[in-house]
């Protein structure tokens, strides 16, 4: 799957989800329960212990998910998830040489900003999608909207502040893909032997994106 067909995947499920755990065995699980809700799209963070050989495990069994890494803070970190096998690379910052990388080895990527100054540097320096973070502390949905009024063109993926009550509005507001964390993420679920609840949730949002997304 090239970069193109990542993007377009992204942008047609419409979610990214977070995936934060404490341990390689969480984060798989997760992974799991999340892609039997109808959600093909999965970040894999680097705060999880053994979060590069997650990515390794999880890309290696085929099947349609897209494995992103997130958390990625540098060139180095990058260069190790790709060789794992991540398609995408998302940041909670913008660092332009990891920029630079990720678009000579073809690989989508993600950097977070939070300004109008960050988030067209991003874009100029070659970000495919630009994620606004922590969205949800500076305005949420309006915030969104805001930003898209003069930039139109860049693909949006809210993050922070992201859950079902909110997610329409960020969507109808510009967003192309929101990241969603703990509220879809539930890992004290996945401890309680509840991995359905995450596969119920991914489901609902699957439906709360596609409504929101449907003519009026």
């Amino acid at each position: 799957m090239d970069k193109a067909d990542v993007l377009e995947r992204i942008r047609s499920v419409g979610l990214v989800p977070v995936i934060r755990a404490q341990s390689p065995d969480e984060a798989a699980q997760a992974a799991d329960a999340i892609q039997a809700g109808g959600v093909t799209v999965l970040e894999i963070t680097m705060t999880v212990p053994g979060a590069v050989e997650v990515i390794r495990e999880v890309a290696g069994r085929g099947g349609d998910a897209v494995v992103g890494a997130g958390t990625v803070l540098d060139p180095d970190a990058a260069r190790e998830c790709m060789d794992a096998g991540a398609r995408f690379i998302v940041s909670p910052s913008l660092n332009l040489d990891t920029i630079a990388l990720c678009n000579e080895a073809g690989v989508a990527v993600l950097p977070g900003a939070l300004t109008p100054t960050e988030v067209v540097t991003a874009w100029r320096a070659g970000a495919d999608m630009v994620k606004v973070f922590p969205a949800g502390a500076v305005g949420g949905p309006s915030y969104i909207k805001a930003l898209k009024a003069p930039l139109p063109q860049i693909d949006l993926v809210p993050t922070g502040g992201v859950n079902l009550k909110t997610a329409g509005d960020f969507i109808r507001n510009g967003a192309s893909a929101l990241g969603v964390g703990a509220d879809l993420v539930d890992v004290t679920a996945l401890r309680r032997g509840e991995a359905a609840t995450i596969t119920e949730r991914a489901r609902e949002y699957v439906r709360v994106v596609r409504e929101a997304r449907a003519p009026a």
